[in-house]
């Protein structure tokens, strides 16, 4: 996140979308490294602290203990946390990728327009009426020699890695977007004079230049992994099968960035995943309207879990979406309370009162389509994940949760069990099989839940397929999701 000030809830929504990543490929068996971190040089930081009477410094310090804390309240399951202003392990891995691509790097003047906001410099047909379309600031007007790199170098050969996939970009549409720009991509200025901009990385070898913001904070991805020293977590982890990654910055991410590791001989990400911003109540967030949600009272009022549970499943995993209370209040009752909680009350009541609070799960007892809709769901869920398009795939779960409750009406084992004891037994397993099927699936999007599932029912989540045998003994607990209002 770019320490400019306190995250708010568009980033809580890329914490849970790279957190739900992390999980599903621990959960599948994949040996997975999750980064996440502060961007933390530059003009926009500097003059925000200048704003807020604190230095750069203590800024920064400050804004990256407040990510720190959202990481750590929505249970973001991240294996490293990077600061680009952390001069022992992230300045030294900026200056060394700096000496490998120098034979791209010339020194020339410069006048043209700069977006603070944007923290790059824009072409005159970029703005819409003389401002920035995204910051709606008029960029200042610059004049000074800088450091330049020869994109223009790499970008015919980036193009070529695009189309064939070999660097993915999620969605299609984000893919077409970058493609339609590359071909008028002009070199990039890659630092700024020292005298203009004292908080950043010093240029290797220069004293007057200063690094630009972009050349030193993409290098995060690798410094975290220990380029420098030449970790062996470097050799394992690079290149990133997925960088997620906000709209806003995917030119810095899909051009810049592997043009960068091109000059230096370094493996290009497998993937980015794009996500769009999130409007609140249909409106852009703004400080000026006062409507910037804060992650932090929204998971005071609502818990992590159900803030966790809005975001993937309300807002498009690759477009925008929008964010209201009144939106989050009707998941909750419709598809938390009334949907996951009701049902999972419903079952270990039923085990509860009739099977002394035990069943033992038999092969034999399963039904083929009970079993055939649960494979389809997982199957579908997994390409959906796969296919960043995690909101379908919680949409997938909680077909599988409507089902279960339409199998029960149908079935109504609290009559069965009055007639024929074999027949209740082979009704709960069934719908053992789908619980099990479910708390599973959620592991990434819901954890806390997942978990909570877990213990009621006696599961082990670890199993893929439950074992013969296997004994289910529930533990009466409180709702899950007891009704608001």
């Amino acid at each position: 996140m770019y320490a400019n000030a306190n995250p708010h809830i568009g980033f809580a929504f890329e914490l849970v979308l790279a957190d739900v990543l992390a999980r599903y490929h621990r959960l599948e068996g994949n040996d997975t490294f999750f980064l996440t971190g502060t961007d933390e040089h530059g003009a926009t930081v500097a003059k925000a602290a200048d704003k807020n009477n604190k230095s750069p410094k203590e800024f920064v310090d400050e804004v990256s203990a407040k990510v720190k804390e959202l990481a750590k309240i929505l249970n973001i399951s991240n294996d490293d946390f990077i600061r680009t202003s952390d001069q022992t392990r992230h300045w030294p891995a900026a200056q060394k990728l700096w000496n490998l691509i120098k034979d791209d790097l010339y020194k020339k003047n410069y006048e043209g327009l700069y977006c603070v906001g944007h923290e790059a410099f824009m072409k005159k047909s970029d703005l819409v009426d003389g401002v920035c379309p995204l910051h709606k600031t008029e960029p200042e007007k610059i004049k000074e020699e800088n450091w330049f790199f020869k994109l223009t170098k790499y970008k015919k050969e980036i193009k070529k890695k695009i189309e064939s996939g070999e660097m993915k970009i999620v969605p299609e549409t984000r893919k077409q977007e970058i493609l339609n720009l590359i071909d008028d991509a002009e070199d990039v200025s890659f630092s700024r004079p020292f005298k203009d901009l004292r908080w950043g990385i010093p240029v290797p070898g220069d004293e007057t230049q200063t690094m630009y913001v972009w050349a030193d904070a993409l290098t995060n991805y690798i410094s975290a992994l220990g380029y420098t020293e030449e970790n062996p977590k470097f050799e394992k982890f690079w290149p990133a099968d997925v960088h997620l990654v906000g709209k806003d910055i995917l030119r810095f991410h899909a051009m810049i960035w592997p043009a960068m590791l091109l000059s230096a001989g370094l493996p290009l990400p497998k993937a980015i995943y794009v996500h769009g911003f999130i409007t609140v109540d249909g409106e852009k967030m703004s400080k000026t309207i006062g409507n910037v949600v804060d992650p932090f009272e929204a998971v005071k009022k609502y818990g992590a879990e159900v803030v966790r549970y809005f975001l993937l499943r309300e807002i498009p995993s690759g477009d925008d979406g929008d964010f209201s209370n009144k939106k989050l209040e009707e998941r909750y009752n419709g598809d938390l309370a009334n949907g996951l909680g009701n049902l999972v009350q419903r079952i270990l009541t039923l085990v509860e009162n009739n099977l002394d609070n035990e069943l033992i799960y038999k092969t034999e007892l399963t039904d083929a389509d009970i079993a055939k809709k649960t494979t389809e769901t997982l199957k579908e869920y997994k390409k959906n994940i796969e296919s960043f398009s995690l909101h379908e795939a919680l949409a997938k779960i909680w077909d599988l949760i409507s089902f279960a409750d339409k199998y029960m009406d149908d079935k109504k084992p609290w009559a069965v069990i009055k007639r024929d004891e074999k027949e209740f037994l082979a009704i709960m397993t069934n719908l053992i099989v789908i619980i099990h099927g479910v708390a599973r699936m959620l592991l990434p999007f819901m954890p806390e839940t997942s978990d909570k599932m877990a213990k009621i029912f006696g599961d082990d989540l670890l199993n893929k397929e439950i074992p013969d045998d296997y004994k289910f003994i529930v533990k009466k607990g409180g709702g899950l999701f007891p009704r608001l209002g």
